[in-house]
């Protein structure tokens, strides 16, 4: 094994990462995962927090879908300008907000381990959307959760709900929506257990591809981070998001369509299982099946090929 140049506290390695709780949550394992695995002191890391467009708070605000703000490279773009620039050593992103492809000189390879990929359903009085009444207004900025509840709740109000964590809590407080959806693996990582949360099971609601899952972004030259992220990188996760991505990128990585997919392992066997829907919910085309791990990529390409096939030409109209 070639010696690695471990940081220092006099030399720290830079940690990229957006300011908001639940990304400094991430970018706070990333670094105890890489003190644990060096046996290195956390001050042999640096945090740097860096503002994105996404975090601007006007934008926020506004309550826009993603696509309209310019979609997931809004949280994504300053980070990795300045991992190019040697700024920053690594970035850590949430990787559902993570664009198919990286910037040239850019690569993602190191996944960890992947926390539970459920949606939440939050109510301070409700637990299941099946609670929700006739026409009752239901608050989020997914354009995927936005279609699902549409597809089997047509009824219901969606209006726009953006912001972290706790701005979205705060809406609700006021009564601007009846309920709104988060990701578990949020409130999990921010221990929030007070938040009045109810996991969605996937078969309700299939997540987000890559919902759950934190990835490390490096400069594709830098061998001495690559040597340093293979000791934290866990391989399931990898597997599964290997999948999950091809099928996003296969189909339409931009944002701009309601999408969901999810891979599960089970022995030396990959499930994936992904949906595609209009925006208003009033179509869903769906698929689910299964093939040895390492084909999975493979898998995640045909199943989307499968889908704008099924979907035909008049599918995504919408879009022009």
């Amino acid at each position: 094994m070639t010696q690695i140049d471990l940081p220092s506290p006099a030399s720290p390695l830079k940690i990229g990462t957006r300011g908001s709780p639940l990304a400094l949550a991430q970018a706070y394992e990333t670094r105890a995962r890489l003190a644990a695995a060096f046996d290195l002191p956390a001050d042999a890391f640096e945090i740097v927090v860096i503002k994105t467009t996404g975090d601007n708070q006007a934008l926020i605000a506004a309550d826009k879908p993603l696509k309209e703000l310019g979609g997931k490279g809004l949280f994504t773009k300053e980070i990795e300008e300045d991992l190019l620039s040697g700024a920053i050593d690594i970035a850590v992103h949430s990787m559902k907000d993570m664009p198919v492809q990286q910037p040239d000189g850019l690569m993602l390879d190191t996944y960890l381990p992947r926390e539970d990929v459920r949606d939440a359903f939050i109510s301070p009085s409700l637990t299941s959307i099946h609670d929700l009444a006739k026409g009752a207004v239901v608050g989020t900025s997914s354009l995927r959760r936005r279609a699902q509840l549409l597809h089997r709740r047509p009824d219901l109000n969606v209006v726009q709900f953006r912001g972290n964590v706790q701005t979205r809590l705060r809406k609700l407080s006021e009564g601007v929506a009846e309920c709104t959806f988060l990701a578990m693996a949020g409130l999990n990582r921010l221990a929030m257990a007070d938040v009045p949360a109810n996991a969605i099971e996937t078969n309700d609601m299939l997540p987000a591809v890559a919902q759950g899952a934190i990835g490390i972004e490096r400069r594709t030259s830098d061998s001495r981070a690559a040597d340093m992220l293979a000791a934290i990188h866990d391989q399931q996760t990898g597997q599964r998001l290997a999948a999950e991505r091809a099928f996003l990128a296969a189909l339409d990585g931009s944002c701009e369509t309601p999408i969901a997919g999810l891979a599960e392992l089970d022995g030396t066997t990959l499930r994936l299982r992904g949906e595609v829907l209009r925006p208003d919910g009033s179509e869903a085309i769906s698929d689910d099946q299964s093939c040895p791990i390492e084909d999975g990529a493979e898998l995640g390409r045909a199943m989307a090929a499968k889908l704008l096939d099924q979907a035909g030409e008049g599918f995504f109209d919408w879009k022009r």
